[in-house]
């Protein structure tokens, strides 16, 4: 089970690193976040990211991420419930009136929870990640190298993995160069405005984005 030559793992993995390179909307989030609300929110931005994925790699193997992306109907629903959920996202940061806030004081401030559901209801309501999994994980399905679910399964997972080697770094990075500057309350207002700004953008490309 799960027989593969050289070749194939260094394509994928490859691939799968300069797919959590390139810069995109999971790492705008997630950078968004660690900026307005430290390394805590970071990491829960990131998990919330990591675990939509991972529902999608799920759905993938279990073939129903091709209905979503197959039927207009399902399609149409999730997309513009994803855009209604980041317009609205958009609005409470917009009114948000900031406040200052030392993380190394006082964590309890964040709502880490609501961090995490924010990143995996996002990425779920993205009909865009349906269509992704499933034009990118067949491409590396092996005949006679394990049931195609559980090759599914096993290159979805990897791919998320791999995020573990890029978007930690960047947290920590981000998180230590804007320490200082979160404990300003008029700044911390423009950086919710910021955040609104780019749930906005998520919502606008959603939108116009089509099967």
């Amino acid at each position: 089970m799960f027989e593969y030559d050289l070749a194939h793992w260094t394509t994928f993995l490859l691939a799968a690193l300069l797919l959590n390179i390139a810069p995109g909307p999971d790492m705008a989030y997630i950078l968004s976040h660690t900026v307005t609300g430290g390394r805590k929110a970071g990491f829960a931005a990131m998990f919330g990211i990591w675990s939509g994925a991972f529902l999608y790699v799920i759905l993938t193997a279990l073939g129903l991420a091709a209905v979503v992306a197959a039927s207009a109907t399902a399609f149409n629903i999730v997309k513009w419930v994803g855009v209604g959920y980041l317009f609205w996202l958009a609005i409470g940061a917009f009114s948000s009136k900031g406040s200052a806030l030392d993380i190394s004081k006082n964590s309890n401030q964040l709502d880490l929870s609501a961090i995490f559901k924010q990143g995996m209801f996002i990425h779920l309501l993205n009909p865009k990640v349906a269509t992704f999994f499933i034009a990118f994980l067949p491409q590396f399905v092996v005949e006679g190298a394990g049931p195609v679910w559980a090759q599914l399964m096993l290159h979805g997972t990897l791919i998320i993995v791999t995020a573990a080697f890029v978007e930690p770094p960047l947290i920590y990075a981000g998180d230590r160069i804007t320490g200082k500057l979160r404990k300003s309350q008029k700044l911390q207002r423009w950086l919710d405005r910021a955040l609104g700004s780019v749930f906005v953008t998520f919502g606008v490309k959603l939108a116009m984005y089509e099967r």
